[in-house]
């Protein structure tokens, strides 16, 4: 089956938001294989990195003004052939390619402990550990990093920190961290026009969940017509907590099919990988702040047990006794306002 490929442009991407109200910039067929160019709304961070010709083209095209209400760079909306909603959306995540080889960390305002460092400060990472079979590289290591000084906070999507070598420390010792290239942020348009793409919600959006990677399906409740898809936030690492602000910030070409799957009826985004199944949730906003990680594990919990009842065929009280002894409850990442939490189960527990 041919790929069909969406390039970003200023004209394919909207910078900080989703919104069923926008025209769709593809149409595919259910069981379609597209390539998506996911651009990191930290190019600018080290433009002579981060930066070539195309997405200079979408930081000179999309003017400033209009970067809002989040701050990441969505690459859709595509719409998929016959999606009403009730539907589940099914996305496979086929093959993700880096764009170049180097991506940005933000310790940012929004960080855990921002208020103890009292400064934001941008670590630059580089690709190493080629794999011979042409794969993903294996782990990226920290070059250089500097204080962001720009501005008094870095709240403004896309500044550019022109290179200054002068003020680029190299990091301090060697070290090399795991890859795990995955989308950040990935989703439905949901209902209420245009949507942050910072908080994290039932349609998806910034769910910051580093299993979003080569090998996963991510189904999601349809919302609209179309179910209006969206990818952006691509990284090439982060940690459960994404304690810092961010993960390592990069542009990623991703290759990933669409389909329906309404054998599946999801009420908020269902991760399944090669072992296990990941239920999430989600606390009630930013108000809550970090106290909200009891209210994102409560709902992350219950999405597991309905889960195991309606796919595994376990009552409620075998699912809850079950759950307690087999299923983990993790962080997601405690940095977008809405917090986020995780639920996993393996297969061979649901496996009839």
């Amino acid at each position: 089956m041919d790929t069909a490929r969406l390039t970003a442009t200023p004209d394919t991407c909207f910078w900080g938001y989703l919104d069923a109200a926008e025209q769709p910039v593809l149409s595919v067929k259910p069981g379609d294989t597209i390539t998506i160019e996911a651009i990191t709304h930290h190019s600018g961070d080290a433009p002579d990195l981060l930066m070539d010709d195309g997405i200079k083209a979408i930081w000179d095209g999309i003017a400033p003004e209009t970067r809002t209400p989040g701050v990441h760079i969505m690459t859709g909306p595509i719409e998929v052939q016959g999606a009403k909603p009730g539907d589940t959306l099914r996305v496979e995540l086929l093959s993700m390619t880096p764009r170049m080889p180097y991506g940005s960390n933000l310790a940012a305002n929004c960080g855990l402990f921002h208020k103890q460092f009292s400064k934001e400060r941008i670590t630059i990472y580089e690709l190493v550990a080629p794999d011979p079979a042409g794969g993903f590289p294996a782990a990226a290591r920290p070059m250089f990093g500097f204080d962001f000084t720009a501005l008094e906070l870095y709240d403004i999507p896309g500044v550019i920190s022109e290179p200054e070598p002068a003020k680029r420390e190299r990091f301090g010792r060697s070290v090399q961290v795991p890859v795990r290239p995955h989308l950040g942020v990935m989703g439905v348009a949901p209902e209420g026009g245009r949507v942050s793409s910072i908080p994290p919600g039932v349609f998806g959006g910034n769910v910051d969940n580093w299993r979003f990677g080569p090998g996963a399906t991510v189904h999601y409740p349809v919302f609209h017509e179309g179910a209006g898809f969206y990818v952006g936030d691509p990284h090439f690492a982060q940690g459960d907590g994404e304690i810092c602000g961010t993960a390592i910030e990069a542009s990623l070409d991703v290759t990933l099919r669409l389909s329906l799957a309404n054998d599946l009826p999801v009420a908020a985004p269902l991760l399944r990988t090669d072992t296990h199944w990941y239920t999430h949730g989600f606390s009630g906003g930013p108000e809550e702040g970090v106290d909200g990680l009891g209210t994102a594990m409560a709902m992350a919990a219950e999405q597991m047990l309905k889960l195991m009842v309606d796919k595994g065929g376990f009552t409620m009280d075998e699912a809850y006794s079950l759950a307690s002894v087999a299923s983990d409850l993790g962080i997601t990442q405690v940095v977008d306002g809405t917090v986020g939490c995780h639920a996993g189960i393996a297969h061979s527990i649901l496996d009839r």
